[in-house]
């Protein structure tokens, strides 16, 4: 069972990333998911966040505890769910809005400029988006074929492809932050070589 977190302010859509896993999990990748979100006064910016908790089995009870995973758009949102992420847990933050604290216990971080790449895309709008798209490549929580496939009747029809489209950039740019990962992993692991076991003592080496 995975548990999910995803925060950030008001108007960023973050309601809506929650529904649209739980949609894709639920519907399109044969998984069981419940959504529940929290609101607060978001109109005026402040932290707000919907959770996702992910299983295989029949979800009996529907409210994270520890989620494993938390995203986090806002630099309120990083400072206020941040201490509950489980340890060894894996964190995903708007590299535009959030600035990290010093790390006090081990965790994954992976930043992505969501809200830039939003705007080159044409709107700071599509930014949840963006970030669900690199969400599920770095975690693979969730397939790519079955988030597009939950899109329809969550987004406006008319901006269906622009949706796509930011979901695609995120995506691929996980994909590349993954094989980045990969590749310094190789570069700093030590290479092993075999070396030839000493003779011992009065061995003659056979002609």
């Amino acid at each position: 069972m995975n548990e999910i977190r995803f925060s950030g302010f008001g108007g960023q859509g973050i309601i809506r990333q929650g529904l649209i896993l739980g949609k894709a999990l639920s519907l399109y990748d044969n998984k069981f998911a419940t959504m529940t979100q929290s609101f607060g006064p978001e109109a005026r910016g402040s932290a707000c966040s919907s959770q996702v908790v992910v299983s295989e089995e029949r979800v009996l009870y529907p409210y994270i505890t520890k989620p494993e995973v938390l995203v986090a758009m806002s630099q309120e949102a990083y400072e206020k769910y941040e201490p509950e992420l489980k340890d060894g847990g894996t964190l995903i933050i708007d590299t535009d809005l959030v600035r990290l604290k010093p790390a006090t216990r081990k965790i994954k971080i992976y930043g992505i400029p969501s809200t830039r790449f939003a705007e080159e895309i044409g709107n700071r709008i599509y930014a949840n988006l963006v970030m669900l798209g690199f969400f599920t490549a770095v975690t693979k929580v969730v397939s790519p074929e079955a988030i597009k496939k939950a899109l329809p009747g969550l987004v406006p029809s008319r901006y269906l492809d622009t949706n796509i489209k930011a979901f695609d950039k995120g995506y691929n740019f996980g994909l590349e932050t993954l094989e980045k990962e990969k590749e310094a992993k190789a570069k700093t692991s030590p290479t092993t070589e075999k070396t030839a076991k000493p003779k011992a003592k009065g061995e003659r080496t056979k002609k």
